[in-house]
């Protein structure tokens, strides 16, 4: 619960570990196979593996960091899963309310929950939403998002599975891309990506591609999830932030 590989984010936060599958984007999860294999070495927070579990005592967490940071939450789990008590949610937004100093960035796949206590949670000016969609099958998240009183709303199309022709970006300030990782990935067509990055321009929305994805990768000789933009096509070598945080970036 500290620095991080993810490209998009500085830190991780997990006051909750565990979760639960809902959606194809789930089937190869990397949370939870990293969940076992650190119950297989004895780490004590992963005693119950990927099973929902609670750690109240790093709540404070973030307001020891000291240095501004983006910081991802529950990258080993989801906010929103419904075996997390609405007390521990609401700790939980009033310590990113308190370390104010921080830019929090909170994922979910279960959009319903989300739409219903967007209104009873307090949004800091520092505290992102987003909802992962995978394919078109799942794009009425973005409909939940949109319900959402948060200053920065984002999309997370990582595993990205299939074209998002339907995917209405309206209200919508970020756009993070990604292929599957894992030696089970499944393919990720770059029609897809370009589309998305197209119509992110269109509206003036920041675009993040963070890999390639697996798959890809073992196509063209490389090792891991193909997270190197160098070795993409120049069209997709693409990393902005939304303001407020960051001013954009050009094409890497």
């Amino acid at each position: 619960m500290a620095s991080t590989s993810i490209e998009w984010t500085n830190r991780t936060w997990n006051p909750v570990t565990g979760c639960s599958r809902v959606t194809p984007g789930c089937d190869h999860c990397y949370a939870e196979a990293m969940a076992k294999r650190l119950q297989a070495m004895g780490q004590p927070r992963y005693t119950n593996g990927f099973a929902v579990t609670l750690h109240e005592d790093v709540l404070d967490l973030p307001l020891r960091w000291r240095t501004p940071s983006r910081i991802f939450v529950n990258s080993m789990s989801d906010l929103f899963h419904s075996q997390v008590p609405d007390a521990l949610l609401l700790r939980v937004f009033a310590v990113m309310r308190q370390a104010h100093w921080h830019t929090f960035q909170i994922l979910t796949k279960r959009p319903g929950r989300l739409r219903r206590l967007a209104r009873a949670l307090d949004w800091p000016s520092n505290v992102w939403v987003g909802v992962s969609i995978e394919s078109d099958r799942f794009v009425a998240r973005a409909d939940a998002l949109r319900m959402v009183p948060a200053p920065v709303r984002f999309l997370s199309c990582e595993p990205l599975l299939g074209p998002l022709s339907s995917l209405a970006l309206d209200g919508i300030a970020w756009v993070l891309i990604g292929g599957e990782s894992g030696p089970q990935a499944r393919p990720m067509e770059l029609s897809w990506v370009r589309d998305l990055i197209a119509r992110g321009r269109e509206r003036g929305i920041a675009v993040f591609m963070k890999q390639m994805g697996s798959r890809w990768a073992r196509q063209h000789g490389e090792r891991g999830k193909g997270s190197n933009p160098a070795t993409w096509d120049a069209d997709l070598r693409v990393r902005e932030y939304p303001a407020p945080l960051l001013r954009r970036t050009a094409f890497l």
